[in-house]
């Protein structure tokens, strides 16, 4: 038993990796991840069950937020065991109920091949229903951060927006972000890796400096 289980979690996607490639039915129509979203960054995303209250409310932040991700390049792909008839069915009542329309694609994964590719079924959990896991992917088709949350507490959008800004901030400008980092504070300058540099930090004029270590600057966002 120690074996298997040890089997299954070496074969879960980790952050580096490349996203496992799928093909899927989805509310939008048929989509293969190698193919969609070409320049682009994915926030895949999966919820244990359609016409459930916590998932109404997440799918509805995803979908009320949309145009938040739009602005940071980035394509919302949500996932559950559920059929296409299914989804379609839930994402009208929630239209017809709220108003919010779930304009992203779902996937119908009936038979469980991209949950089990992600290592959204988690057996202590459920074998059943997918964990919420949200798993942020760059242009390249790499995984760069990956999220679980237990079925019975929702996700925060704040941070997963926030951690999807910080990912393309630390790449576009070469820098590493301290605890809670927002939009237009201070980031952290890359460690010396050699004396000369060492002595840089060390003379250097920056905005925060604790010692040659721990160097802030301003950015242009």
């Amino acid at each position: 038993m120690e074996q298997e289980m040890n089997i299954t979690v070496n074969q879960m996607p980790r952050i580096g990796d490349t996203a496992p490639d799928f093909e899927a039915v989805t509310t939008k129509g048929p989509v293969k991840l190698s193919e969609y979203a070409k320049d682009k960054w994915i926030v895949l995303f999966s919820h244990p069950a359609d016409f459930t209250p916590v998932c109404t409310t997440e799918m509805s932040g995803f979908a009320t937020r949309k145009s938040e991700f739009d602005a940071l390049n980035t394509e919302l792909m949500g996932l559950s065991i559920d059929s296409i008839h299914a989804h379609l069915a839930w994402v009208n009542n929630v239209r017809e109920n709220t108003g919010v329309y779930f304009d992203f694609p779902i996937i119908a994964d009936i038979d469980m091949n991209v949950s089990k590719l992600y290592g959204m079924l988690q057996p202590n959990e459920s074998e059943t229903a997918a964990v919420r896991a949200v798993f942020f992917i760059d242009p390249a088709k790499k995984i760069r951060l990956i999220m679980y949350y237990p079925l019975n507490v929702g996700r925060n959008m704040d941070e997963i927006l926030r951690a999807l800004y910080a990912l393309q901030v630390s790449d576009k400008q070469g820098v590493a972000l301290p605890l809670d980092w927002n939009k237009g504070q201070l980031a952290i300058v890359p460690p010396p890796k050699t004396l000369d540099e060492m002595q840089e930090r060390i003379d250097g004029d920056f905005d925060e400096k604790v010692d040659f270590y721990l160097v802030k600057k301003k950015l242009n966002e």
